[in-house]
């Protein structure tokens, strides 16, 4: 069973947001995946600017998670349409 001081911490650190779309499975893990990436840009962002980790640094760190974000993307199919069947009868 999880402390509820560490669930507090974790929910603290984490934060997930409730998802308004089109409830699909894959909408969904997009959804998190979206969250988990702003987050870690959140991070990086902030570390960098308190002279933590170096511009370039940041900069491949955040190029690394978009294309991560745009394979997760690509693989679970969002933004494509469905083919429609157009046939003249």
């Amino acid at each position: 069973m999880v402390d509820s001081n560490q669930q507090d911490k974790h929910n603290l650190l984490f934060p997930r947001s409730r998802y308004y779309g089109k409830v699909q499975p894959q909408n969904l893990v997009f959804n998190a995946n979206l969250q988990e990436f702003a987050q870690k840009v959140g991070y990086i962002s902030a570390l960098e600017t308190s002279g933590k980790l170096a511009p370039e640094d940041a900069y491949n760190q955040v190029k690394v998670l978009w294309k991560q974000l745009k394979r997760s993307k690509k693989e679970l199919g969002i933004g494509v349409e469905a083919p429609t069947n157009t046939q003249d009868i």
